[in-house]
């Protein structure tokens, strides 16, 4: 490809400008070698001629093809040069807002000085796992590239962050350290990165500054390094700071200022606790009023200094340490501003012993102040034979007090950056880190210092690292594609760094010159001169000789070396340290100490890092000489190389932060600046070394599909992808040199994919012109044809219509002839016979002459009628060709008019055509989702109805339950159960004769009643039948005024009713799905603390805790008392729940107590039980007259010692409870910003209230026992006195010997506990009376109430018309009447309830005693045997299978583990669906119709607990949680069907009615059914969606499903990144539906309601339109036309699913309308107002946010297309801006419609179900 072809005519160049730094141009003449200038015409038309340099051939730089400008990698460009580089960078920022763009890799970020919408949680999630090159650039996707290679690697990464001071590297670093804490931990549970950020406002108070080119510009670098354990779960962080500008505390530049510190604390001395730092306004201290103005426009340093306290406040610094800092800082400042003396000799100096700044310093600091006074003006010499005191000039004392100033500024900032890596420390082991380097870039000002020097020599050192990094990987690169490896010349900054640091360089140098005593810095420049004139990179400028350039490789930077020395040295003499060492404050002599390095580690002029965490820097020794320490120079070098260590040990990514302007104006673009810093930050170096060899890179695939136009048909035939590229390219290009092929990529030269395009471009060019010809003439035959049919039929009719005109002319013509004949011969007869006989004679001649006469008329007739013929056809066919001559000139004209406009006129009626087509399928889409709506409403209002009758059934069991209880304890502690059991029945058979006589005489008088209710609306129907007409009328009209005011009411109601519901769903559901979280989270921590009991050794966290938290943030639990309960319970209480944390420890610890203590109730009943037995056995066996065997004694002392151990464990877990709430509250008061939630704080605290009413029922047992022990002891000693006795003492048969007195005092506690008793059960029975009193005077208020309302209507009535007053009182009466009826019916329910419990209690009891009874009589009868035979109770009335399963006790393991732990769903393939609900169910009725409620209870605990297990132990099998969804369904849909309910039993069969419960109500279970659906339900849905997501966003936006329809844009160097794989991952629509046919296979085959069904396939069809819209809102290289046709199609493809599925009523389709609408986005014109009127009108799915950015992301994938211009996206915006769209730009993928279970009931009869003997279920008996 030659010169000539390149820049030929219309080729776009880059020229350079001044102003704009490159500008566009145009070729308007072919160029030709030889050529001294090039004809160009720029943008603005204006024609210039630009000279070219024949002798360099330097031509200007081609300009990339519009379709490459706006690339995501600036290396995916063909040509690459800075201008491209420039041009590409503006577009994205300016035009598409875009301010990320890679470059390699490199991440170029502009700050756009505006908070744009693109760093929330969605976009971290939407990042997450994602290759670097598949999305757009972010710094999040280099967050992601770091942490994946982290873990895939095992190796330490770092990211490094550089830029100019403003250009936003800071804000990347804190993003790229919360995406960490995203993805490494819940961002809940892991406050390190909170941490983090807290420290920023101190680190910005110490470490910022404001300067002449930013506000708050950072002076200093900061290295904060992430740690992360095996699991990759953050568990600390550590902040290293490097280059801290110490010169900055004692001299600012014009218009700059000091440290925010010193600011912030004169704004704030006015505050009571800083009076005594003696501060004023920062304009009177010397340090802080250098730089003029001490303010900055906008800031408030009062506000921010309040900041910086909270900071320190939540790291944890005291108090009293704050206010030491605060001193230090202000002792600063008057050090300052003391006033220095100089004495005559100018060899000495004094400062006034009354200098008021001097006193505040020594005060401030706890030094004394004539030591201060005297070492300031003075230093110490030592010699070898003596030492002695020298005076200091003025400008030594100067340089000296600010040396210390500065000194004492750096140590102060080591010791609180120190602090806060204490807060930040983990002692977990560390298995990695990824580390975040954010540090500021190449500087150079218009006078250049120590500082700059510094900090290019650090940035000359990280361009080292960053080009030997980037010419490894390209070395890699072409290694593992097998490319010959030729090395490529890149800028090496070797010499530069060797010129500074190596053997006698600059700092060498300069340290030397340091060492002598009477250096300077003209000397040292001197030096320069003569040691380094000779190098490429150092340079002596012209005009001076105290400055010298130093050739970087951004740019030539001239240094001033005065104060280099001074600088260098930094001298801090020791007498003055001494002193500070010497300070009373402890933080103060800390600061000096001397176990502690002298100085930071790596403070400098703009100094270094105040901690270095991988070895030390300097040697130990301490120097000796006046001078404190090193010089800067080394120091700063010793911490750079450690810097350069921990780098290059880690895998490097880069972030160059780019400032667009120096106004900081939000998305304005400064040419200039912008290439400054590009080629400061080695951006342009990255581009230059990708240039210099192969940039370019295609994959076979790719670039088949690309430029298989250029293909010729007959190589198409090859199957072989690579051979046809082969062939292709070497047939294109010519040059060998210009490609080579990979192992799977074709790499390519600069330039030649523009050369590839442009053919490819001409080769569609072509083939639209052969198309456009062909379809014109087409066209035009068309029209022609059609036009001659017209003409030719017209002309038809035309002659048709002359020839009868003529026919009719000669007609009328030959009737003349005839009618003259006749006339003419009777006149010639006539004349014949008046001159016949005179003409007889002449009558030959004359008819002779008229004969001839004759003759020669008719043949010059016929003669003249040829010659007419033959003139008339001629003089026609010429008028016929002049006319048709001019007719075709017209047509041609006219029908290329007509043509013209009939094809306007056809384009905009298929335009509102196809517009109207569109509307009616929306309008028709709206009209079933409302009766879709509709639908739903009234399923939820039936479930509204279940849940209220579960809720009032609930209460009903938990009464009973408690009654159930009661008697039970009842009958265990009595003496003889059998007569009380029967005293209990016969009060209740009394209570309920009486409810009996109760009810009849209120049936009575509601008989009574109706029949006056009868007699009296007789009386009144005759009155109301004269009024009814007139109000009938009337009430026609009022309803038809009222009926469209009713029905939108009550439409209204409607929705917000059901949007209410919707809400509450989703709140409870989201409860349900924490307490499974919760529940899930307590298994976790229950293994874990299991294997750390096994395993010895170091006890790790949990690694979703922070531990931070569990080192410092919760105490520990100790057993001591720490107060009484219900205190700590209200003091929980009032801090409130937002405010108090959920600590997993106390609730683990309160659950073990809680069963400890069931246990020992259960063990005490049982000891009682067995006592109680043997002393009745003892009774019936021995006879009356025999002594007693036992002492009783020995009774006595067992009782005693069995009492206070029942009060000692009661008192012990009472402590117990009391130190947990106590730990809570105390918790909670120390944590004020809690990170639990208040549903988890709630949840703990209602265990805490059940635990303490547990508790009380507990010591309530303790005391029954204990008085049944005493009372029975005394009932025993009663009954072994053979001789009653008046006398009391002598019934007892001990009662001579004596008594103990702890015996007596106990039997005495134990009378008062039975005394305590009686008074409560007296008091109840009081507090009863009381109600009732209260509920008659209700009564009577009410009934006055009545009374006065009815005054008040008779009253009405009296001032009404007589008709008015009937038609009044007729409506009151039956109002009256009505609300009385329905009071009776409510009484007469309420009876009948009641009734239905006693009858069951009844039950209850009966059966009780005849088990009583019937074990009674077995114990007499088989005394060996002491297990009740359960077949005792049960009666079998009927032989045939009645629908119930038998089991024994101990059976139940073996069934829970046959029919659910080990059940396999393929073993039911061929029985009924949902077998083992109906097995369990059967099993429930048996146990329900034996009346063991305690069965129930453990076979449906068991069967919960089951489930769960299962559903842990398959967490990723779809189809097992399938299937134990749809079986748990169907038990809770049976449990609702056979409840004995009448709402559930509509549809029940008569057979179907007899399988009810008859004595349990399970509503509570079927609660905790429903629960546990919920939860399987959202594990399903998580299951297939995490199989589902992998093939998204391949299926629907990178497959191609029309072939050949999209085109493959060229890609940049992120396509190869080290993340991903080199497997094929892509995946089709196909596999997408082949999925889902297997999820909606399994689901049907096993039974699963079809509702719910329909639920699963919606909640799956919006993660699918999440995640694809998702992924479009951030690929640039998806938002084409093409793939706007291509999503059409694949969601008509789901469409076509859903309707042959019968799915289409799930709602699925209308949670694609955002995908559906933004395909359609991407395929309507972007051009006119009326296509933007369009778009607003189509989109109303999206938000205002997500369109603009789709069009802002679109890419034409052709010439052809043309971009979406600027003024198109303002239009958009203009026209939405009254939307009230969320800020929110992606979709939530993680949101879960709430699930509804409506209630399916089985038409099986339980009789009719078959249990398979696979399941070996041998041991059920059919009943």
């Amino acid at each position: 490809m030659s010169v000539g072809e390149l820049y030929s005519q219309c080729t776009r160049v880059w020229i350079p400008d001044p102003d704009e730094v490159w500008r566009s141009a145009e070729l308007t003449k072919d160029y030709k070698e030889g050529d001294k200038s090039l004809q160009l015409r720029l943008e603005d038309e204006t024609i210039l001629e630009y000279p070219i340099d024949v002798q360099r051939n330097q031509l200007p730089f081609l300009r990339n093809p519009d379709i490459l400008v706006g690339e995501n990698d600036l290396t995916a460009l063909s040509y690459l040069h800075e201008p491209a580089v420039l041009h590409n960078l503006k577009v994205r920022f300016l035009e598409s807002n875009h301010i990320y763009t890679y470059c390699g890799i490199v991440l170029v970020a502009i700050n756009p000085y505006e908070q744009l919408p693109i760093y929330g949680q969605d976009v971290i999630y939407a990042y997450s796992g994602q290759n670097m090159g598949d999305m757009d650039p972010h710094i999040f996707a280099v967050a992601e590239e770091a942490y994946k290679q982290m873990a895939r690697d095992e190796k330490n990464q770092s990211i490094i962050v550089s830029g100019e001071s403003g250009a936003g590297k800071t804000v990347s670093a804190k993003y790229a350290m919360r995406y960490f804490a995203t993805v490494g931990g819940s961002a809940s549970e892991t406050n390190i990165e909170e941490k983090v950020l807290a420290s920023s406002p101190i680190m910005e108070a110490i470490g910022n500054a404001k300067t002449t080119r930013n506000d708050n510009s950072s002076r200093f670098g900061k290295y904060i390094q992430i740690g992360f354990d095996k699991r990759y779960h953050i568990i600390g962080a550590n902040m290293r700071t490097y280059l801290l500008e110490k010169s900055r505390v004692v001299f600012q530049a014009d218009d700059e200022r000091n440290y925010h510190i010193f600011y912030q604390l004169c704004a704030a001395a006015g505050l009571p606790e800083f009076k005594e730092l003696a501060l004023t306004s920062a304009e009177d201290f010397f340090y802080t009023s250098q730089g003029g103005d001490t303010s900055i426009e906008g800031v408030d340093d009062a506000e921010d200094f309040e900041k910086t306290r909270q900071a320190f406040t939540l790291l944890g610094v005291r108090e009293s340490h704050q206010i030491s800092i605060f001193k230090i800082i202000a002792s600063i400042l008057h050090l300052g501003s003391v006033e220095i003396q100089a004495e005559r000799d100018g060899d000495s100096c004094s400062i006034s012993p009354q200098d008021e700044h001097l006193s505040n310093f020594c005060r401030l600091l706890g030094v004394e102040h004539s030591q201060m006074e005297h070492w300031l003006c003075h230093r110490k010499l030592v010699t070898t034979s003596e030492t002695y005191v020298k005076t200091m000039s003025l400008q030594q004392v100067i340089n000296a007090r600010n040396a210390l100033a500065k000194h004492i500024y750096a140590q102060l900032f080591s010791w609180i950056v120190e602090h806060i890596n204490k807060a930040l420390h983990t002692s977990l082991k560390q298995h990695s880190f990824i580390g975040v380097l954010d540090i500021y870039g190449f500087e150079t000002f218009e006078v250049n210092s120590f500082e700059q020097f510094c900090i290019n020599y650090a940035n000359e050192k990280l361009q080292q690292q960053f080009n030997s990094h980037v010419f490894k990987l390209e070395q890699e690169e072409y290694m593992k594609e097998q490319i010959p490896w030729t090395l490529i010349d890149f800028y090496d900054n070797q010499p530069c760094i060797d010129l500074i640091e190596a053997k006698l360089g600059i700092l060498d140098l300069l340290d030397e010159e340091c060492k002598v005593p009477k250096g300077t810095d003209q000397n040292w420049a001197q030096k320069l001169y003569d040691r380094h004139s000779s190098s490429q990179h150092f340079q002596k400028p012209r005009m001076s000789n105290t400055a010298f350039i130093i050739v970087h490789f951004a740019d030539k930077v001239e240094y001033l070396s005065d104060g280099f020395l001074e600088k260098n040295r930094d001298t801090v003499y020791e007498e003055q340290i001494n002193i500070l060492k010497a300070s009373k404050f402890p933080l103060v002599a800390d600061l000096f100490h001397d176990d502690k390095d002298p100085v930071p580690a790596t403070t400098s002029g703009k100094g270094s890092s105040s901690k270095i965490s991988i070895r030390s820097a300097r040697p130990p020794m301490k120097a000796s000489n006046k001078e404190h320490k090193k010089t800067v120079g080394h120091q700063f070098r010793t911490s750079l190389h450690l810097l350069m260590e921990t780098l290059n040990a880690t895998t490097p990514h880069y972030v160059r932060c780019i400032k667009p302007n120096d106004e900081k104006l939000p998305f304005h673009f400064d040419p200039k600046r912008a290439v400054q810093q590009l080629r400061a930050c080695g951006v342009l170096e990255t581009i230059r070394i990708s240039a210099a060899g192969y940039p370019s890179r295609w994959a076979y695939h790719d670039f088949f599909n690309r430029y298989r136009v250029l293909v010729k048909k007959r190589e198409l035939a090859n199957t072989d992808k690579k051979a046809i590229c082969r062939s292709v390219l070497e047939n294109l290009i010519k040059d060998p040199d210009k490609f080579q092929f990979g192992r799977t990529k074709i790499f390519f030269r600069a330039g030649q994919v523009a050369y590839l395009e442009k053919l490819r471009a001409d080769k569609f060019r072509t083939a639209t012109i052969m198309i456009q010809k062909t379809v014109r003439g087409w066209l035009q035959k068309v029209k022609y044809r059609r036009l001659k049919g017209a003409t030719l039929t017209l002309q038809r009719y035309c002659r048709g219509h002359l020839a009868r005109r003529l026919a009719e002319h000669l007609r009328r013509t030959r009737a003349a002839v005839v009618l003259q004949k006749h006339y003419r011969m009777q006149r010639a007869r006539q004349a014949y016979q008046r001159v016949r006989r005179a003409a007889i004679v002449i009558q030959a001649f004359t008819r002779a002459m008229f004969v001839r006469r004759t003759y020669r008329q008719v043949l010059m007739e016929h003669k003249a009628t040829t010659i007419q013929k033959h003139v008339r056809g001629w003089m026609a066919r010429r008028h016929f060709q002049r006319l048709r001559d001019a007719a075709i000139v017209i047509q041609c004209a006219f029908r290329m008019l007509k043509a013209r406009r009939e094809l306007k006129a056809l384009r905009i009626e298929a335009r509102s055509a196809e517009h109207l087509k569109r509307l009616n399928v929306g309008m028709e889409n709206k009209v079933v989702q409302l009766q879709r709506k509709i639908d739903e409403q009234n399923k939820e209002f039936k479930t509204l109805s279940e849940q209220l009758s579960m809720t009032t059934s609930t209460y009903t069991m938990e009464v009973e339950r408690l009654k159930k209880e009661l008697a039970h304890y009842q009958q265990s502690l009595g003496e003889d159960p059998s007569l009380s059991l029967q005293e209990e029945v016969e009060s209740l058979r009394t209570e309920l004769q009486r409810a009996h006589s109760e009810r009849k005489i209120l049936e009575d008088a509601h008989s009574r009643e109706k029949d006056e209710l009868r007699k009296r609306v007789t009386d009144l129907e005759q009155e109301n039948a004269l009024l009814k007409d007139e109000k009938e009328q009337l009430n026609n009209q009022i309803l038809c005024q009222s009926k469209d005011e009713f029905a939108q009411n009550s439409v209204k109601e409607n929705l917000l009713m059901k949007k209410e519901l919707e809400e509450e769903r989703s709140r409870y559901q989201n409860l349900v799905k924490e307490y499974s979280q919760l529940e899930q989270r307590y298994d976790n921590l229950r293994d874990e603390m299991t294997i750390i009991k096994q395993t010895p050794g170091h006890r790790r966290n949990p690694s979703n805790q922070s531990s931070l938290e569990s080192d410092s943030n919760y105490p520990s639990i100790s057993t001591s008392d720490i107060g009484d309960t219900e205190d700590a319970l209200q003091q929980v209480e009032e801090i409130g729940l937002e405010k108090a944390a959920m600590d997993m420890t106390v609730f683990l610890k309160l659950q073990k107590r809680v069963r400890e203590l069931e246990q020992e109730r259960k063990k005490l009943q049982v000891q009682l039980e067995k006592r109680e037995q043997q002393d009745s056995k003892k009774v019936q066996v021995e006879p009356p007259q025999t002594d007693i065997d036992l002492d009783p004694d020995a009774d006595l002392a067992y009782n005693s010692l069995k009492r206070q151990e029942l009060e000692s464990e009661n008192k012990k877990l009472k402590n117990d409870l009391n130190e947990l709430r106590k730990a809570v509250a105390d918790q909670a008061m120390q944590n004020n910003s809690s990170h639990g939630s208040p549903d988890s704080y709630s949840l703990l605290l209602n265990q805490l209230k059940l635990a303490h009413e547990e508790l009380e029922v507990r010591k309530e047992e303790v005391l029954i026992l204990r008085t049944q022990i005493v009372s029975a002891d005394q009932r025993r000693l009663a009954g072994r006195n053979a001789e009653p006795n008046i006398n009391a003492r002598s019934s007892w048969p001990n009662s001579e010997k004596h008594v103990d007195q702890e015996d007596a005092i106990e039997a005495y506690h134990g009378v008062c506990q039975t005394n305590r008793l009686l008074e409560a059960q007296l008091q109840a029975q009081s507090l009863e009376h009381e109600e009732e009193v209260e509920h008659l005077k209700s009564q009577l208020e009410a009934l006055k109430e009545e009374m006065d309302k009815q005054q008040q209507t008779f009253c009405q009535t009296l001032l009404l018309s007589p008709e008015a007053q009937v038609e009044f009182g007729i409506q009151q009466e039956i109002s009256r009447l009505t609300n009385e009826n329905l009071d009776l019916k409510e009484l007469v329910e309420k009876l009948e309830k009641n009734e239905r419990k006693l009858k069951k209690q009844l039950k209850i009891y009966m059966k009780k005693a005849q088990d009583l009874e019937a074990a009674q009589a077995l114990a007499q009868s088989e005394r060996k045997r002491h297990e009740l035979n359960r077949q005792v109770t049960v009666q079998r009335k009927e032989k045939d299978f009645q629908g119930m399963l038998e089991y024994h006790k101990e059976d139940e393991a073996l069934l829970i583990r046959n029919l659910v732990t080990d059940l396999k769903p393929q073993m039911l393939s061929g029985a009924v669906p949902c077998l083992p609900a109906y097995i369990l169910y059967m099993c429930i009725r048996h146990a329900d119709y034996t009346n063991d409620d305690l069965k129930v209870h453990s076979l449906l605990t068991s069967t919960i607990n089951g489930i769960k297990k299962v559903l842990k132990k398959h967490n990723d099998d779809f189809e097992m949680t399938s299937f134990w969804l749809s079986n748990t369904c169907r038990l809770l849909h049976c449990l609702k069907q056979y409840s004995g309910d009448e709402g559930f039993m509509t549809q029940n069969t008569a057979k179907q009615n007899e399988h009810c419960l008859k004595n349990f109500d399970l509503t509570e279970y079927r609660q905790v059914l429903s629960d546990l659906s919920i939860q399987i339900y959202q594990q399903l849905i998580k299951i297939a969606e995490g199989m589902l997501q992998p093939m998204i966003v391949s299926a629907m936006l990178e497959n191609e499903s029309i072939q050949g329809l999209s085109g493959v844009k060229p890609t940049g160097y992120r396509k190869r990144s080290s993340s991903m794989a080199d497997g094929d991952n892509s995946y089709c629509l196909e596999a997408i539906i082949r999925q889902m046919n297997a999820f909606h296979t399994v689901m049907c085959d096993q039974g699963l309601d079809p509702e719910i069904v329909l639920q699963v396939f919606k909640q799956l069809f919006y993660m699918i339109n999440a995640v694809t819209l998702n992924n479009l809102l951030l690929r640039k290289d998806v938002c084409s036309w093409s793939t706007g046709m291509q999503l059409r199609y694949n969601i008509s493809q789901l469409e076509e699913w859903l309707r042959g599925r019968n799915l289409h009523q799930s709602g699925a389709v209308q949670t694609m309308e955002p995908l559906i609408q933004a395909a359609q986005l991407l395929q309507l014109k972007k051009k006119t107002q009326e296509d933007a009127e369009a778009i607003c009108s189509l989109s109303t799915s999206l938000s205002t946010q997500q369109i603009v950015k789709i069009l802002n992301l679109y890419t034409p994938l052709n010439e052809f297309e043309e971009r979406v211009t600027v003024a198109f996206i303002r239009t958009i915006q203009a026209q939405l801006q009254e939307r009230n769209d969320p800020q929110q730009l992606l979709l939530d993928a993680k949101h879960m419609f709430p699930v509804v279970f409506p209630f399916n009931p089985s038409s099986l009869t339980m009789d009719s179900i078959h249990i398979p003997a696979c399941l070996n279920l041998e041991f059920l008996n059919e009943v």
